[in-house]
């Protein structure tokens, strides 16, 4: 096995340099920390992560607690995360909260108090004052992306205005018979993400003098298949139908474009879709969404809690996430009957 000590040699510097140049941390100038890392990749040298860990009292670990892992958004938030840390030489280690209570007071009380990780992300999760109080308590510097926390450094989304933004869309282009494909309650969970972006359509039909039609309101469970369901539920039962459908995700959007063109809905000629998330499959499905932009979330929450590990004293982050309005082929102007 290659030492710190013959990579010092073959660089020609010093072993603190090594140490300095591998780990990022310390002064070291440009000419000798590309010798360093040219004599490492040569010799094949990897740090040891517990010599490392003892040398720095850091683990170079950082835990990301998450409610889903088989969800997309869940996944592509936690791929920025993962992508961001590991340029810096973090590994992270998840904690998957799930609905045991059982489970996730293990999480919170046992798992996250162990010492093995330097920092805490947590995505989408809303923490009871218990929760947070344990998480503080730890002395590590901990990030929330999703809703507000008053005790904890945030990332937040305002889920209320970018529902308003995707209805308003459908507004313009002169459509008011506007279904809305949203949540079951029993996915209407942490920071009540669906409830917000019901209240966001409501919001943006009311400022517009148009009543909202509880005919055209169809739960569903944020998945293709769902959004399936929904849409033909909608487009399909006897009545007026809707001219435009606000889905509150791109996954149900999507779900929602294929019922439509099985029941021979022409889209957008027949009907108008937009979704929200700015998933990877919304380019191939040409989805008019409003992109939150998932991955950066997760390099964003990185940043921070690299941030802090580097800098105490650091400006903590308490902020409005971006999102964008993106026009695809989902939607278009309402043509007259007839």
């Amino acid at each position: 096995m290659t030492s710190i000590d013959e990579v010092a040699k073959l660089a020609g510097v010093s072993t603190a340099t090594v140490s300095r140049a591998l780990s990022g941390r310390g002064h070291v100038s440009a000419a000798s920390r590309e010798r360093v890392l040219s004599a490492a990749n040569k010799l094949g040298y990897v740090v040891s992560s517990r010599a490392s860990s003892l040398a720095s009292g850091r683990t170079r670990n950082v835990g990301v607690v998450v409610p889903f892992l088989d969800r997309w958004f869940f996944s592509t938030v936690l791929s920025g995360v993962s992508s961001a840390l590991m340029r810096h030489g973090y590994d992270i280690t998840l904690y998957n909260i799930t609905a045991d209570r059982d489970v996730r007071r293990e999480v919170f009380a046992t798992a996250l108090r162990r010492q093995r990780v330097d920092a805490i992300i947590a995505v989408s999760i809303e923490l009871d004052d218990d929760e947070t109080s344990q998480l503080l308590s730890l002395g590590l510097p901990v990030i929330a992306i999703g809703g507000p926390n008053p005790r904890l450094d945030t990332l937040t989304v305002d889920d209320v205005a970018v529902a308003e933004l995707a209805t308003r869309h459908l507004l313009g282009l002169g459509h008011t018979d506007i279904a809305h494909i949203g949540a079951n309650p029993e996915f209407d969970l942490d920071f009540h993400i669906p409830t917000q972006r019901r209240q966001g359509f409501e919001k943006a039909l009311a400022d517009a003098g148009i009543p909202a039609n509880p005919a055209f309101l169809e739960p569903a469970d944020f998945t293709v298949e769902g959004g399936y369901r929904a849409a033909k539920q909608l487009l399909g039962r006897p009545g007026p139908r809707p001219t435009a459908v606000f889905a509150a995700s791109d996954e149900m959007a999507i779900g929602a474009i294929l019922a439509a063109r099985d029941l021979g809905f022409r889209v957008p000629e027949d009907l108008s879709i937009v979704g929200i998330d700015g998933h990877e499959l919304g380019e191939f499905f040409r989805l008019t969404t409003v992109d939150q932009f998932p991955i950066g979330q997760g390099e964003l929450a990185a940043a921070a809690v690299l941030s802090g590990l580097e800098d105490a004293a650091s400006a903590a982050p308490h902020g409005e996430l971006p999102y964008e309005l993106i026009v695809r082929g989902t939607t278009s102007r309402l043509l007259p009957a007839g």
